[in-house]
């Protein structure tokens, strides 16, 4: 065996292998059932007819076709263009313009990565603003037309930070260990992964929100005291100021061990008190499942694996012509020369345009798979709610007002469930609070028809 065969067989070893351990993980771990049991009487049927009013649910068909042109238009003009600059000489050639009185490697790594993700935010930046007209014209958001272009120039600098940490790493290994880099890039990618998670709560969320602990009071102290008859050890429940930016409500649950926090949009604490102990019974269900800490595992697993794959296209001679790029220098052609300064190859930081279209390509493909696993995870945290509380009645009326103040897709197309439904839609949430009721044979309200 040849040594410039060598390695790409052992990347394409060690990515099906990462990526039969996600698939294996995913298959046994994921709460494909997340309400088991008999439901005496059978299942009841997601139908949003049966909860919501016919003036709920055409303001929410209305809203949804309203906001579905700017998002489709927006994912295909935003691929339309990465993939153009990635898979064709355009990328190398607008890098090579935007470095070109950029000599030293690292600089021009830096001047690369944000002249690209600058065009490409600019590329999406007329689709984000239809967007935004739509929801403000719903009553959605707050913010005025300057506060949400400080907060589109924040995420482009988050989006800076991190890409340009990334990519300066992953070129080190590219160009220090040219035939075996892709076994550093998959561990520092693991490793990556594990810490962006765990600093997030407190290195990027403050960046777009004031958090406070929630007032001392009889709501503060129900909380805490569901959490600890809960066996979630939580020392403190945050608000997060989103009323400054949307009507919405929500809570979440992110990071994890010392990072982890449960936060309160503002929005939420004006809602009836039962309604705010449903919500949190739901983020303890995540909290006592490490669902976090699960999710950022797996996913550290998923982008080793992808980031051995990525060895096996950077290192195609054809792949590299075809993004305008010199092949001298890969292992296939040992001994190439280039006139780019960093050498050629996987090595040349014009080949940044390809890395990005790969890893966009990448994501949307995996897009599928992970809303899949999210709807379950989440619904296993509404069942812990309802297991919690003991309250399905208070668990459906607040999944109507979620709906109804958030105006959720009620009848979410396949397409839509594909693309965008991370969570379970409303009238789903509903019939498994009802399913369980019929389990635990308590009582609730029927439905309005």
């Amino acid at each position: 065996m040849s040594r410039t065969r060598r390695p790409r067989i052992a990347a394409g070893v060690a990515s099906a292998v990462l990526f039969a351990a996600v698939a294996a993980v995913l298959a046994l771990t994921t709460p494909w059932n997340p309400l088991p049991g008999h439901v005496p009487g059978g299942h009841v049927e997601a139908d949003p007819a049966l909860d919501f009013s016919t003036a709920e649910i055409a303001r929410s068909k209305a809203f949804d076709s309203a906001v579905n042109p700017p998002a489709y238009a927006g994912l295909l003009v935003g691929l339309a263009v990465i993939l153009v600059l990635g898979l064709t000489p355009l990328g190398a050639r607008f890098i090579g313009w935007a470095t070109a009185r950029t000599r030293r490697r690292p600089l021009r790594i830096v001047v690369a990565v944000l002249a690209l993700t600058t065009l490409l935010r600019l590329a999406g930046l007329p689709f984000d603003l239809w967007s935004e007209s739509v929801l403000h014209r719903y009553g959605l958001s707050t913010q005025s037309r300057p506060a949400w272009l400080l907060d589109q120039l924040k995420s482009l600098g988050v989006t800076w930070v991190v890409y340009t940490i990334a990519l300066l790493l992953l070129y080190a290994l590219v160009r220090r260990f040219p035939r075996y880099w892709w076994t550093g890039a998959a561990a520092g990618g693991f490793v990556l992964v594990v810490l962006m998670s765990f600093i997030y709560p407190i290195a990027v969320e403050p960046v777009f929100n004031k958090f406070h602990s929630l007032e001392r009071g009889q709501l503060r102290s129900d909380l805490l005291a569901m959490a600890k008859r809960d066996g979630v050890p939580v020392k403190d429940v945050l608000v997060a100021d989103a009323s400054r930016r949307t009507t919405s409500l929500n809570a979440y649950v992110s990071g994890f061990g010392s990072t982890r926090r449960i936060v309160l949009y503002d929005t939420l604490l004006k809602s009836p008190r039962p309604q705010i102990e449903s919500i949190v019974g739901h983020e303890l269900g995540h909290a006592k499942r490490d669902d976090v800490l699960w999710g950022t595992l797996v996913g550290g697993l998923g982008i080793a694996g992808a980031l051995c794959l990525l060895y096996l296209l950077m290192t195609s001679p054809r792949l590299l012509r075809r993004a305008g790029v010199d092949p001298g220098g890969t292992p296939e052609e040992p001994g190439g020369a280039s006139q780019e300064p960093g050498g050629g190859g996987a090595a040349d930081p014009r080949t940044i345009a390809l890395v990005l279209a790969l890893v966009t390509l990448g994501t949307q493909i995996a897009a599928p798979v992970q809303n899949l696993v999210s709807r379950r995870v989440e619904a296993r945290a509404d069942a812990h709610a309802l297991n919690l509380t003991r309250d399905p009645s208070t668990f459906v009326s607040m999944q109507h007002a979620l709906s109804v103040r958030n105006i959720s897709d009620l009848s979410p197309d396949a397409v839509e469930y594909v693309l965008w439904m991370s969570h379970p839609s409303g009238p789903d949430r509903i019939a498994m609070a009802r399913d369980w009721a019929r389990m635990h044979h308590v009582q609730v309200p029927p439905p309005r028809r």
